[in-house]
């Protein structure tokens, strides 16, 4: 038996069967956890969800940005739903639309294993989050996704604000909790998210740290695993696991096997398209795009990386691009 986490699939399907084979995944004995944005840009989101719903018994998700932003369009009415994007707009028109998006809905914002030893997340934690307030927070937006009042949940998670406070309440605390666990990358050590900064470490505005780097954030006591970032590529830096190492952008598909001492990777190419240019940052801030949750739009074409500023803190640790599986106690890649 093995357990793997995966990075963002995107709508990539034929990558994701490729890292299947290569992992030698049987699901009669193991266990995938996909780190969320299961859909959206790689051209094949229904074969792409189609696929994980079929796993459901050998697998765990955490919901993404853009997994939240189908399940917001799913809820909409048929009109506004015909202005999304092909990809997501296959979904909602498929005959099994209602069997997926019911089942997608059902799933969580943190995953745990403390047996194991490891949590799930998609994008990131608070820096005053415990592994246990993370779960407690995260359980709070999911009794809420997964009653019968998610509908007006949709309709009020939009929005960059509030930043995350212990006194916040309604939904602005459902916001805000949902921002965190999925749109974040960099913040300050109050818990402001930079919500236009998308780079890597040393592109974002002063002040701002990657979250998991935060002054003062506290310690954890579980390994963490996620995606989301795909600028970061694979990196592995103070019991952080990010995998989104861009399969949709082009990069590579990544697995991290979790069930063993040894750090084991592997990947598979990703679609064969370029890589998005690096674009100047505009004069004014704007809402956020690229079809996370929080920005009030639906999902629209990715824009490139913001232009660099300079050092703002020091870079996370990246994970040695190895040569071969060596069995050995650095990251391999088989």
């Amino acid at each position: 038996m093995s357990v793997w986490a995966i990075g963002d699939l995107q709508g990539c399907y034929d990558v994701t069967q490729r890292l299947l084979e290569k992992i030698r995944f049987d699901p009669a004995v193991d266990k995938l956890w996909f780190c969320g944005d299961l859909v959206n840009r790689g051209g094949q989101s229904l074969e792409t969800l189609r696929l994980v719903h079929s796993l459901r018994e050998s697998s765990v998700v955490v919901l993404g940005n853009h997994d939240l932003s189908l399940l917001a369009v799913g809820a909409r009415t048929e009109e506004e739903q015909r202005k999304v994007n092909p990809d997501l707009l296959r979904i909602v028109l498929a005959e099994d639309r209602d069997e997926l998006l019911e089942w997608l809905r059902l799933q969580k914002l943190v995953h745990v294993d403390r047996e194991l030893g490891w949590m799930m997340i998609h994008a990131g934690l608070a820096p005053k989050w415990t592994t246990q307030l993370a779960e407690k927070h995260a359980h709070e937006v999911e009794l809420q996704l997964h009653g019968s009042g998610y509908r007006k949940l949709f309709r009020n998670m939009y929005g960059d604000k509030p930043s995350w406070s212990p006194g916040l309440a309604g939904y602005d605390r459902s916001r805000a909790i949902i921002n965190l666990f999925t749109r974040m990358r960099y913040c300050t050590p109050r818990g402001r998210i930079g919500i236009e900064d998308k780079g890597t470490p040393g592109t974002q505005e002063q002040g701002l740290y990657p979250w998991f780097e935060v002054p003062g954030r506290v310690e954890r006591d579980l390994k963490i695993v996620c995606g989301h970032w795909s600028a970061l590529g694979l990196t592995i830096t103070q019991g952080v696991h990010a995998i989104d190492t861009g399969a949709v952008w082009g990069g590579k598909l990544t697995a991290l096997q979790l069930d063993t001492d040894e750090l084991r990777v592997v990947q598979v190419p990703g679609r064969d398209v370029p890589k998005p240019v690096s674009t100047p940052r505009p004069p004014a801030r704007r809402p956020a795009g690229d079809g996370e949750a929080g920005n009030g739009r639906p999902p629209r074409q990715p824009q490139g990386q913001r232009r660099e500023r300079g050092p703002r803190s020091q870079p996370p640790r990246r994970a040695a691009e190895p040569a071969g599986d060596n069995g050995g106690s650095t990251p391999t890649t088989a």
